[in-house]
């Protein structure tokens, strides 16, 4: 499905939190920790250290020992659940393993594992052009791409310390014909987004300074391969990929930047294979393309409050003057994706309520629309990608933060809606875990939504701990995949609360728009007014109170804290966005031109500067007692610099020292510990190395329950006979 996040793909600030999985494939009885949405290691020898300008890590390391056991044992406990990491071919089956890539070959009643790409040849292949020195390289597969007939198989990897992809493509070898030792055909470096054409014609797109603006094409029709230069983009704020319809018959070259898209598509089925373009780029239209039969079907955003609907124009006349809508959703209610199964549209859509719903649409009959429910307690949909065979049923897993992926499939022609696995059953039990949706009332009257998740009722609630999650940037949704780390902490007594602030997506493009630029305030006092109605509800107080946010997230955290420090006691930031003033002055870093259209240009325009100004976390610390802060950050984050990182935690100490030295009473309040924890690479997202991962999360954990007083609780022993 993917259709909206095509349209936010830009690398912003951003981080996606379940990282790591343990996963048995059953046909080959082979286990290794793998990451999800297709991304998997394999290492070479070493590992990564610490920077040396960490501090305050040493009270805290007895107690990460202790919830590293701890981490551990969760995600084992977890290790089974489902996913879609599968990729089908026409006859085998691919998988990924941590030395490389396999496929099994469903004909056979026994099959044997065979392996298409050993990551060690790309080690190799490095040692031999002297691209490496001595440290460990661990490769990472992002993501698999087969060639329509199975001829060559294309899979972008990238090391664990850099963001810089690089693409490899193999020959993959015929039934009962000999093993051939040359199967990697050619090493693309910089590669983000690619997809087959044809069996011998590649599309993809190349990362530069983490901007993707231009689209190649790979022959490998002829005994030497061929690289032409198809698209080239100009705006420096529009970021291209291609993606592949789910028919695949249409090649989409999809270049959108924060409020405005444009697309060409290939049609697969002709030889020529030229781009014909879709509609122009403009101004405040952001639109993405899906295949069905002879025509087009078009989510875009001409619906009622410049929200997405669905339309349909002729494949022969794609642009704007042809488009005819089909489908505009009831008012509160917003699409968050499309896909085309068959003859019907299914929409991904959440209601006024926050709840997650599929729309379905007939494409023969658009009048002939219906409504699925989905479980209350669901939050996040990933659909799985389909096969060689184009089927029919649209099959996904559903979850949330502490209830694990479980599988369903819908047919939506007949609105047959199948869930857990074949003899009924769900997939790991989940607990006596209660959903509750809440709306806290800004002062301004707008009502923001919040997810608790919690055991027992919520007025007994007043002594647990509460962790409040927050993003509130880019019009993205609030990530609330499935952690086991969440899942823990629910089962050691925390209290766990979302909020959706706008600057996020939750209730559509229009929840974005009202904290961009000029409203950047606003998700600040949104994230206030959540914390105010939680106490008013009987959930937690304040001194058991916890906040956490990753990357752009931090900026609403560290306002907040500059202004409200009473209302929580300690706060962990990942590859935290502190200096929006100074990143945004600063146009020869890598997103500072394209984000000035979501924090505003203080460089251009005066009034911009004034508001981002009145904000942000580094430029408003003042003289106070802060609640204790956990700040990780990433050496070589190109995302996120870490000179920004460094100048707000010196001037927060010092402001912290200040206000003791000139408060005498001060000294009996407790004094904040302020907690640097620099790693190395150059990774936004943090380590994807298990062992690692699990550090920097068990550190996490020792950090919230120390600074919150709070004694972690012992498993029970068990009674000997």
């Amino acid at each position: 499905m993917a259709v909206l996040s095509s349209l936010l793909c830009s690398p912003a600030r951003f981080i996606s939190p379940f990282r790591l999985r343990l996963w048995d494939f059953s046909p080959c009885k082979r286990r290794t920790w793998l990451l999800l949405s297709v991304q998997r290691c394999y290492s070479s020898d070493s590992s990564n250290s610490s920077d040396h300008r960490s501090s305050g890590l040493e009270r805290y390391k007895d107690l990460q020992k202790y919830f590293n056991r701890r981490l551990k044992a969760a995600y084992h406990r977890f290790s089974h659940i489902p996913d879609h990491s599968l990729v089908c071919g026409h006859n085998h089956v691919y998988f990924i393993e941590g030395d490389g890539i396999y496929r099994v070959d469903q004909r056979q009643s026994d099959p044997e594992p065979e392996q298409v790409l050993h990551l060690g040849q790309v080690s190799r292949q490095e040692e031999k052009t002297g691209l490496i020195n001595e440290e460990r390289i661990q490769w990472i597969v992002q993501r698999i791409r087969l060639s329509p007939q199975e001829k060559h198989l294309a899979a972008s990897l990238k090391t664990t310390d850099t963001e810089e992809p690089r693409c490899v493509v193999v020959r993959l070898r015929k039934r009962n014909s000999p093993p051939d030792p040359q199967h990697i055909v050619l090493t693309l470096d910089k590669v983000f987004s690619f997809e087959w054409a044809t069996d011998d014609v590649l599309f993809y797109t190349t990362l530069e300074a983490l901007r993707c603006s231009k689209v190649f094409r790979l022959d490998l029709t002829s005994k030497e391969s061929r690289i032409t230069s198809v698209f080239e983009e100009t705006h420096p704020d529009v970021f291209v990929e291609v993606a592949l319809s789910r028919d695949r018959q249409m090649l989409s070259i999809n270049g959108n930047s924060r409020s405005s898209s444009e697309v060409l598509l290939i049609d697969g089925t002709t030889s020529h294979l030229e781009p014909f373009l879709v509609q122009p780029r403009q101004p405040d239209l952001l639109y993405h393309v899906e295949h069905w039969r002879e025509s087009l079907v078009i989510l875009a955003n001409t619906g009622p409050g410049k929200e997405y609907q669905v339309l349909q124009s002729p494949l022969s006349e794609p642009s704007m003057a042809s488009w005819v809508p089909l489908f505009a959703p009831d008012s509160g209610t917003v699409i968050k994706d499309m896909d085309v199964i068959g003859d019907h549209c299914v929409l991904v859509a959440r209601t006024a309520a926050g709840g997650l719903v599929l729309i379905v649409i007939s494409l023969t009959n658009p009048k002939e629309a219906y409504t699925v429910q989905l479980p209350s307690w669901a939050c996040t949909i990933q659909t799985k990608k389909p096969g060689m065979a184009v089927g029919s049923v649209l099959e996904f897993l559903i979850s949330s933060p502490v209830h694990t992926p479980m599988p369903y499939s819908l047919s939506p022609q007949d609105g047959l809606l199948l869930s857990g696995s074949k003899d009924g059953s769900f997939p790991g039990a989940q607990g006596r875990i209660t959903t509750t949706r809440l709306e806290a009332c800004n002062q301004d009257g707008t009502l923001v939504p919040v997810t608790l998740f919690h055991s027992g009722p919520v007025g007994g609630l007043r002594q647990a701990p509460l962790l409040v999650h927050v993003y509130g940037a880019y019009g993205r949704d609030l990530n609330m995949e499935f952690c086991p780390e969440k899942r823990l902490l629910l089962e050691q007594g925390w209290t766990l609360a979302f909020c959706h602030i706008r600057g996020g997506g939750e209730r559509g493009l229009s929840w974005h728009r009202q904290a961009g630029v000029e409203g950047k305030q606003r998700g600040v006092e949104d994230l206030r007014a959540c914390l105010r109605h939680l106490f008013s509800s009987g959930v937690s107080s304040p001194s058991l109170t916890a906040l956490t946010a990753c990357s752009a997230g931090a900026v609403a955290v560290g306002a907040l804290c500059n202004t409200h420090t009473h209302m929580m006691r300690a706060v962990t930031l990942q590859a935290p966005f502190l200096d929006v003033l100074g990143t945004m002055e600063d146009p020869s870093l890598p997103l500072t031109l394209e984000d000035r259209e979501e924090w505003g240009d203080p460089v251009g325009n005066p009034e911009h500067r004034l508001i981002i100004s009145s904000y942000c976390p580094l430029h408003n610390i003042t003289p106070q007692c802060y609640p204790s802060m956990l700040l990780t950050a990433y050496s070589g984050d190109a995302r996120v610099p870490l000179a920004g990182v460094l100048k707000y935690t010196e001037l927060l100490k010092k402001a912290i020292h200040t206000h003791f030295t000139l408060n005498p009473k001060s000294e009996y309040e407790p004094a904040p510990n302020i907690v640097l924890n620099i790693q190395s690479g150059e990774n936004h997202l943090g380590p994807e190395d298990f062992e690692l991962m699990l550090e920097e999360e068990a550190l996490r954990l020792a950090f919230l329950y120390t600074e919150l007083g709070l004694e972690p609780p012992r498993p029970q022993r068990k009674r000997r006979r």
